[in-house]
């Protein structure tokens, strides 16, 4: 079913997560511009929106750091007529909440995210998630891949194999190293590229959302983020959705797209 157009419209800024590109939101940008919303997902810099391209060619990748991506989406936002709705997933989780902190957007959303610096919370299937990069020290610039196998392990786990194949074929791109060690050995670098100020007065209201299932951010990693998040004084809320995996398109989508979309709304800041 269509969703009702909004007489409130955004403009909502979509960062898509590691092995992936931008397509992977292309069912909630369809259902926000159903709403009249303006939705802009761009991918991360050097990367094209197409999947295919960027397994053809993913030099892009080599050497991708948070600092690259963070100052590209803050260009982008920047240039904004108004400040945007940021929501990002995975590791576009991680970097709307920097941006966030930053002072952009008028709200945002985490979804299945990874943690900033001094969320201490590190469940084995969230290392194991991550092991791929983090295995090999010497390779912080290289690409990182996954197998099938990784792959439904970690991204698509409530799904059938035969359904995780299909989502693997459609949306998965090799991934970038150098973000993995730049955000897993943030709480020994006190000038981490994912460090956050959890009491900025600046920060935008935000939502952390991931579900029973995600082993990339599981809960426990979530509700130990919001206790931090929480410290700022705009609204933060965290939620979890029963069954649901770290890949946002698994089918329900439209539950959560919905609230996240409603909460951000209602929370903005005017802008």
């Amino acid at each position: 079913m269509a969703a009702a157009p909004s007489n409130d419209s955004h403009t909502i800024v979509l960062i898509h997560g590691m092995w992936m590109t931008p397509l992977s939101w292309e069912h909630w940008a369809e259902r926000f511009r159903e709403r009249g919303h303006e939705v802009l997902a761009p991918p991360w810099p050097g990367l094209s929106d197409d999947p295919d391209a960027v397994r053809r060619d993913p030099s892009p990748l080599h050497g991708l750091s948070i600092p690259d991506v963070i100052d590209h989406y803050d260009a982008i936002i920047r240039r904004l007529e108004r400040p945007p709705i940021i929501m990002g997933h995975s590791f576009g989780g991680l970097f709307a909440q920097l941006l966030l902190d930053r002072g952009l957007g008028s709200a945002g959303l985490a979804l299945g995210t990874g943690a900033p610096k001094g969320v201490l919370k590190l469940p084995l299937s969230t290392l194991r998630a991550g092991w791929p990069a983090l295995r090999n020290p010497f390779g912080k610039n290289a690409e990182t891949p996954l197998t099938r196998d990784q792959f439904h392990w970690c991204f698509t786990n409530s799904l059938s194999r035969a359904d995780s194949d299909t989502v693997y074929d459609r949306y998965y791109i090799p991934g970038s190293a150098r973000p993995f060690f730049q955000a897993g050995y943030a709480n020994f670098n006190p000038r981490a590229a994912t460090k956050v100020d959890y009491g900025n007065p600046a920060r935008p209201p935000l939502l952390l959302v991931t579900g029973t299932e995600d082993r990339i951010c599981p809960p426990s990693v979530n509700q130990a983020n919001f206790k931090k998040q929480r410290r700022a004084p705009s609204p933060t809320e965290h939620r979890e959705y029963p069954g649901r995996c770290h890949f946002p398109g698994q089918d329900g989508w439209e539950e959560v797209a919905d609230y996240a979309l409603a909460w951000t709304i209602e929370h903005a800041n005017p802008g």
